[in-house]
C-alpha cells in the first residue's frame, strides 16, 4: 500500500471509532510510538507495548467525544488531527485536548508515531 493508501484507511478506522483496530491493522511489527513528554513512558516499541500504552490511556481516561481530521499526507509521512473531550479518571478533571499525530509508513506499514500536543 501507498502512504495515501494506508493513510486514508488508517484515519477511516479512526474516524469511525476504531482506534484500537487501525493499529493493529496498519502499525509495523517494530513501530515506535513516541509522546511529546520526557520518562519512562515517552517511547514506547514494538505492537505489545503500543497496545499496552493504549490500555492504560483508556484505562484513566473516559473519553467523552472524539473528532478526527485529516489525513494530511506529505511524502511518507501523514498527519492527523486529534481533537478530544476526555476526563482522568484519577483526578477527575475534564479537559479538551487537542493533537497532532505524525505518522511514518515503510512498506505499506505504519513503522512510527509521534504526538504533538
Amino acid at each position: 500500500m501507498t502512504t495515501q493508501e494506508v493513510a486514508e484507511a488508517f484515519t477511516a478506522l479512526c474516524k469511525a471509532g476504531q482506534m484500537d483496530e487501525a493499529g493493529l491493522k496498519y502499525w509495523a511489527e517494530n513501530v515506535r510510538s513516541i509522546e511529546n513528554m520526557e520518562g519512562p513512558n515517552s517511547v514506547a516499541e514494538g505492537v505489545p507495548a503500543l497496545i499496552a500504552k493504549g490500555e492504560w490511556w483508556y484505562g484513566a481516561h473516559e473519553v467523552h467525544s472524539v473528532e478526527t481530521h485529516g489525513p494530511y499526507v506529505n511524502g511518507n509521512q501523514f498527519a492527523v488531527r486529534f481533537v478530544m473531550d476526555i476526563t482522568n479518571k484519577e483526578s477527575g478533571e475534564r479537559v479538551a485536548m487537542d493533537e497532532v499525530a505524525l505518522y511514518t509508513v515503510e512498506n505499506g506499514k505504519i513503522s512510527e508515531e509521534r504526538f504533538y500536543y
